[in-house]
Protein backbone atom coordinates (compact mmCIF):
# COMPACT_ATOMS: atom_id res chain seq x y z
CA UNK A 1 0.00 0.00 0.00
CA UNK A 2 1.18 3.49 -0.77
CA UNK A 3 1.48 6.33 1.67
CA UNK A 4 -1.53 8.61 2.25
CA UNK A 5 0.40 11.35 0.45
CA UNK A 6 0.67 9.25 -2.71
CA UNK A 7 -2.98 8.22 -2.51
CA UNK A 8 -4.22 11.78 -2.16
CA UNK A 9 -1.83 13.03 -4.83
CA UNK A 10 -3.42 10.45 -7.14
CA UNK A 11 -6.88 11.66 -6.13
CA UNK A 12 -5.90 15.26 -6.84
CA UNK A 13 -6.48 14.88 -10.58
CA UNK A 14 -10.07 15.14 -11.87
CA UNK A 15 -9.49 12.51 -14.59
CA UNK A 16 -8.34 10.00 -11.97
CA UNK A 17 -11.32 10.77 -9.75
CA UNK A 18 -13.58 10.22 -12.78
CA UNK A 19 -11.90 6.89 -13.50
CA UNK A 20 -12.57 5.81 -9.90
CA UNK A 21 -16.24 6.77 -10.16
CA UNK A 22 -16.51 4.69 -13.33
CA UNK A 23 -14.95 1.69 -11.55
CA UNK A 24 -17.50 1.89 -8.73
CA UNK A 25 -19.86 0.08 -11.13
CA UNK A 26 -17.45 -2.85 -11.33
CA UNK A 27 -14.56 -4.08 -13.44
CA UNK A 28 -13.97 -2.33 -16.74
CA UNK A 29 -11.47 -2.85 -19.51
CA UNK A 30 -8.91 -0.19 -20.27
CA UNK A 31 -10.58 0.38 -23.65
CA UNK A 32 -13.97 0.93 -22.05
CA UNK A 33 -12.46 3.36 -19.54
CA UNK A 34 -10.77 5.30 -22.36
CA UNK A 35 -14.07 5.54 -24.28
CA UNK A 36 -16.01 6.74 -21.25
CA UNK A 37 -13.41 9.35 -20.27
CA UNK A 38 -13.14 10.56 -23.89
CA UNK A 39 -16.92 11.00 -24.01
CA UNK A 40 -16.54 13.56 -21.26
CA UNK A 41 -13.34 15.35 -22.35
CA UNK A 42 -10.72 15.18 -25.09
CA UNK A 43 -7.86 12.98 -23.88
CA UNK A 44 -5.58 10.50 -25.58
CA UNK A 45 -5.50 6.78 -24.87
CA UNK A 46 -1.88 6.99 -23.62
CA UNK A 47 -2.87 9.77 -21.19
CA UNK A 48 -5.70 7.64 -19.76
CA UNK A 49 -3.28 4.71 -19.46
CA UNK A 50 -0.87 6.95 -17.55
CA UNK A 51 -3.67 7.97 -15.15
CA UNK A 52 -4.58 4.30 -14.64
CA UNK A 53 -0.92 3.51 -13.87
CA UNK A 54 -0.83 6.24 -11.21
CA UNK A 55 -4.03 4.87 -9.65
CA UNK A 56 -2.58 1.35 -9.69
CA UNK A 57 0.73 2.42 -8.15
CA UNK A 58 -1.07 4.37 -5.42
CA UNK A 59 -3.01 1.23 -4.47
CA UNK A 60 -6.46 2.50 -5.47
CA UNK A 61 -7.06 0.13 -8.39
CA UNK A 62 -5.98 -3.33 -9.43
CA UNK A 63 -5.41 -4.67 -12.92
CA UNK A 64 -5.58 -8.16 -14.37
CA UNK A 65 -5.16 -9.44 -17.87
CA UNK A 66 -7.89 -11.23 -19.78
CA UNK A 67 -6.31 -12.33 -23.04
CA UNK A 68 -5.05 -9.13 -24.60
CA UNK A 69 -7.29 -6.90 -22.48
CA UNK A 70 -6.39 -5.21 -19.22
CA UNK A 71 -9.26 -5.23 -16.73
CA UNK A 72 -9.29 -2.61 -13.97
CA UNK A 73 -11.17 -2.67 -10.66
CA UNK A 74 -11.20 -0.66 -7.45
CA UNK A 75 -8.83 -2.00 -4.82
CA UNK A 76 -10.97 -2.19 -1.64
CA UNK A 77 -7.88 -2.23 0.61
CA UNK A 78 -6.59 1.01 -0.90
CA UNK A 79 -9.97 2.69 -0.68
CA UNK A 80 -10.36 1.58 2.97
CA UNK A 81 -6.88 2.87 3.83
CA UNK A 82 -7.70 6.27 2.32
CA UNK A 83 -11.01 6.34 4.22
CA UNK A 84 -9.31 5.38 7.49
CA UNK A 85 -6.77 8.16 7.06
CA UNK A 86 -9.58 10.68 6.52
CA UNK A 87 -11.56 9.29 9.47
CA UNK A 88 -8.49 9.76 11.69
CA UNK A 89 -8.62 13.47 10.87
CA UNK A 90 -12.15 13.66 12.24
CA UNK A 91 -11.43 11.63 15.37
CA UNK A 92 -7.70 11.77 16.15
CA UNK A 93 -8.16 9.90 19.46
CA UNK A 94 -10.01 6.94 17.93
CA UNK A 95 -6.83 4.86 17.99
CA UNK A 96 -6.31 5.39 21.71
CA UNK A 97 -9.91 5.03 22.87
CA UNK A 98 -9.59 1.38 23.87
CA UNK A 99 -6.25 1.82 25.72
CA UNK A 100 -7.79 4.74 27.63
CA UNK A 101 -10.72 2.53 28.63
CA UNK A 102 -8.23 -0.05 29.90
CA UNK A 103 -6.40 2.65 31.84
CA UNK A 104 -9.67 3.77 33.48
CA UNK A 105 -10.34 0.16 34.52
CA UNK A 106 -6.87 -0.17 36.05
CA UNK A 107 -7.25 3.11 37.94
CA UNK A 108 -10.59 1.94 39.36
CA UNK A 109 -8.97 -1.35 40.46
CA UNK A 110 -6.19 0.58 42.16
CA UNK A 111 -8.67 2.77 44.04
CA UNK A 112 -10.64 -0.29 45.20
CA UNK A 113 -7.45 -2.01 46.37
CA UNK A 114 -6.36 1.13 48.24
CA UNK A 115 -9.75 1.32 50.00
CA UNK A 116 -9.55 -2.35 51.00
CA UNK A 117 -6.01 -1.89 52.32
CA UNK A 118 -6.95 1.26 54.26
CA UNK A 119 -9.98 -0.52 55.76
CA UNK A 120 -7.86 -3.48 56.88
CA UNK A 121 -5.12 -1.36 58.49
CA UNK A 122 -7.40 0.95 60.48
CA UNK A 123 -7.40 -0.03 64.17
CA UNK A 124 -10.59 -1.48 65.55
CA UNK A 125 -12.56 0.92 67.82
CA UNK A 126 -11.82 -1.29 70.91
CA UNK A 127 -8.10 -0.60 70.57
CA UNK A 128 -8.36 3.20 70.57
CA UNK A 129 -6.99 4.91 73.66
CA UNK A 130 -9.72 6.06 76.05
CA UNK A 131 -9.07 9.77 75.43
CA UNK A 132 -9.25 9.27 71.63
CA UNK A 133 -12.54 7.37 71.68
CA UNK A 134 -15.36 9.17 69.97
CA UNK A 135 -18.03 10.36 72.37
CA UNK A 136 -21.68 9.78 71.85
CA UNK A 137 -22.72 12.96 73.58
CA UNK A 138 -24.02 11.32 76.79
Amino acid sequence: MSSPGEVFAALGDPVRRHLLTLLVQGELSAGSLVEQVRARQPISQPAVSQHLRVLRESGLVTVRTDGSRRIYALDPAGIRAAGAWLAALLDPLAGVEQPLDALATELARGRRAARRTAHRTAPAPDTWPRQARPTTGA
